[in-house]
């Protein structure tokens, strides 16, 4: 069995961060581990608190999980402040971590800050460059790239501006584009640049509380399974779309995936 290790926060409803990663390391056949960096009061309507964990109680938490059962990929999502965020590289670098997918949660789905505004640089100069993927949604990539992004050219811009500085792989998600939901995903590695899109349609359902989430940690566990790069996140956003065609209705705002969609319902 793979082992798949989740490095981020805590969503007490269930839908998002550590939560939802367990829940699709599962539905993937994979062992599902966690080290927790924040805990957030928060449901489908919105982030109404967050309490920070000790950087050194990450790290214990990251030695405890890598001299016991190391990963075969680590997931990364929200990782809150810039403290936290050099732990975090410490400990991936003492270990050599390999099949990291960060991604760079900055925005809840629900509108509420996850990423406080001097972490931004860390999380570029530091995390980033452990990544073998990122895969920002366009506000993210707005965010990295620093101009807008409206058009599928504009993804491709962004990717290969984001490229300029790191040398891991990019998946700019479309889903906030108009037009489409379609993914663009630049593959950096010894063989040359690889240029891949993924076409997407947009799926008529307001429930998508953890969709990033879940697509990051369903790449993971692709990773970890000897899937290569293109085929990981195929079937990681296949994944996806069946858990949001599921069309599962929970809570006041923007709800969960059906993570186990795939499950006989008795």
């Amino acid at each position: 069995m793979k082992k798949v290790l989740s490095i981020a926060g805590s969503d007490s409803s269930g839908g998002a961060g550590i939560q939802a990663d367990i829940k699709t390391i599962i539905a993937h056949g994979s062992y599902a581990m966690t080290v927790i960096t924040v805990l957030t009061a928060q449901n489908t309507t919105g982030v109404y608190g967050i309490a920070e964990v000790a950087p050194e109680f990450v790290e214990n938490q990251l030695d405890c999980v890598f001299t016991d059962i190391f990963p075969d990929a680590v997931k990364i999502g929200m990782v809150y402040n810039a403290t936290i965020i050099g732990s975090i590289t410490q400990k991936l670098k003492q270990y050599q971590a390999r099949n990291i997918v960060l991604d760079p949660v900055m925005v809840a789905t629900s509108g509420g800050r996850l990423l406080s505004d001097d972490s931004i640089e860390s999380l570029k100069t530091e995390l980033m460059p452990l990544a073998d993927l990122i895969t920002p949604n366009i506000p993210e990539a707005e965010c990295l790239c620093g101009f807008g992004v409206h058009s599928r050219l504009d993804m491709v811009r962004a990717a290969k501006k984001i490229a300029e500085t790191y040398a891991g792989s990019i998946l700019i998600k479309g889903g906030h584009l108009f037009e489409s939901a379609d993914d663009f995903l630049l593959i950096q590695n010894q063989k040359g640049n690889e240029e891949v899109w993924f076409p997407g349609v947009k799926i008529d359902n307001p429930n998508t509380h953890g969709t990033g989430c879940t697509l990051s940690s369903a790449i993971a566990c692709n990773l970890a399974a000897g899937d290569e790069m293109k085929v990981a996140v195929k079937k990681a956003k296949d994944y996806v779309s069946g858990a949001l065609l599921s069309n599962l209705d929970l809570g006041h705002g923007s709800g969960p995936l059906d993570h186990g969609f795939q499950l006989t319902r008795g």
